[in-house]
């Protein structure tokens, strides 16, 4: 493994652990000309291609780093670990797996990360949403606010009539 600071390939593994529920492997390495750490992940490489439907229609190979990237972007200064943003990619990445499907489109993928991530961090899911959704104004912003409001308003005022 090359080491990405120096770029020499003489590096050690120092420590492994399972990761994702034992479906990867993640490396602490050390390089030893720079003497720099860096973690590498190892999983397996599925057979059967999935793919992503655009909205254009475009066909791309489903890359589970892309939705790593986009939690990655809308949990910043968030107390959110990457290993739980990594668990729900994975947990997406099975359930996509397991329905045996082929294709799979970005709305449909869209609405799997906002589900998750609606359960871990609500700031997080319309920061989320409004990169998914393509918000283009502030009302779009409201609209999803006041929608994930409204079953808590429901409960406080059936309880207060009580």
């Amino acid at each position: 493994m090359k080491c990405p600071y120096c770029g020499v390939e003489d590096t050690k593994v120092i420590d492994s652990r399972a990761f994702m529920e034992g479906y990867s492997i993640k490396r602490r390495r050390e390089c030893a000309a720079c003497g720099r750490r860096f973690t590498t992940y190892e999983k397996v490489e599925e057979d059967s291609a999935i793919y992503v439907v655009k909205k254009d229609k475009r066909r791309d190979k489903f890359d589970s780093g892309k939705i790593l990237r986009g939690l990655m972007t809308a949990t910043v200064k968030r107390n959110i670990s990457r290993e739980t943003l990594e668990l729900l990619v994975s947990d997406i990445e099975k359930t996509i797996q397991n329905s045996l499907r082929t294709e799979i489109s970005t709305s449909e993928v869209g609405q799997m990360v906002l589900e998750r991530l609606k359960k871990i961090d609500l700031v997080a899911y319309v920061r989320f949403a409004s990169v998914y959704k393509e918000f283009n104004d502030v009302t779009s912003f409201v609209e999803v606010i006041e929608n994930m409001e409204r079953p808590d308003r429901k409960g406080k005022s059936g309880s207060e009539k009580q």
